[in-house]
């Protein structure tokens, strides 16, 4: 795994031949992947545009445009562009946090919701006209406000238990499989009962939720292609109807795929 160099710092910073924080955008195609890396500096990675997924030793998030994810200085971590890709990240070292007392929370990885006071500072930050002062109040904003936005529905937990997590691959791969628990735990040589007890166990879900949020951010990620109707996601991932689809991409999103498909429509 390499240890990465942050990139080319915006002009601004705290400490005499240093930056405290840098930022860079970038823009990747579909099926582009990051391969696992680390920054000396602490990260946060937001999507203005498009899909990608960010894969830590805890799990996997889905990130879609209304979301970021932060990433501890030095913590492994791999991106998958799901969907053409414009990439906004901001690194930050992690003495300017310090300074700045950042909260524990700071010290592991979680996706952000991004509502519009973060989303418009964030892309301030990003503006060749900020000078020093303005910018560095930015980058507090922003740090002030990861504490109040955490979202764990895009979080993909993953079992560490060998059986369990071939189960969680194999629906990774495929949330459309229609086998159930039973014949599941039969394909990786487990008891359904210790498949059951496995999962909340070592994800804090049950198997039934935990398959559930696979299917919703299978959704999300097809309904960021190109010709995805709502009903033919949710026939494709084998709800028994457009509404019950509905519903549970609520449960996990807290919106519902017309809004979902509106506000992207909108960027």
């Amino acid at each position: 795994m390499n240890i990465v160099k942050a990139p080319i710092p915006i002009p601004f910073g705290t400490r005499p031949g240093g930056r405290s924080v840098q930022v860079l955008a970038s823009a990747y195609p579909r099926g582009t992947r990051l391969d696992l890396h680390a920054h000396r500096e602490a990260q946060l990675v937001f999507a203005a545009e498009g899909l990608m997924q960010v894969e830590t030793p805890k799990g996997r998030w889905l990130v879609p445009p209304d979301r970021a994810v932060w990433v501890p200085a030095r913590l492994p971590h791999a991106i998958d562009v799901l969907a053409d890709i414009e990439m906004r990240s901001m690194y930050f070292q992690p003495r300017w946090l310090a300074s700045r007392r950042a909260g524990e929370q700071l010290k592991t990885e979680f996706v952000v919701r991004v509502g519009p006071l973060l989303r418009e500072v964030v892309l301030a930050l990003f503006d060749e006209r900020s000078d020093h002062a303005r910018a560095m109040r930015l980058a507090e904003v922003v740090v002030g406000e990861l504490s109040h936005a955490g979202d764990p529905s895009t979080f993909m937990p993953m079992p560490a238990d060998p059986k369990a997590r071939q189960v969680a691959e194999l629906l990774l791969k495929d949330a459309a499989d229609s086998r159930d628990l039973e014949a599941l735990a039969r394909a990786v040589g487990v008891s359904g009962r210790t498949l059951s007890r496995l999962f909340p166990q070592e994800t804090r879900l049950t198997f039934k939720v935990w398959r559930q949020r696979a299917r919703i951010i299978a959704a999300i990620e097809m309904l960021g292609q190109p010709r995805q109707s709502i009903k033919r996601v949710a026939t494709k991932l084998g709800f028994a109807s457009t509404a019950a689809f509905s519903f549970a991409f609520r449960q996990v999103t807290g919106q519902t795929p017309t809004v979902f498909l509106s506000r992207r429509a909108g960027r």
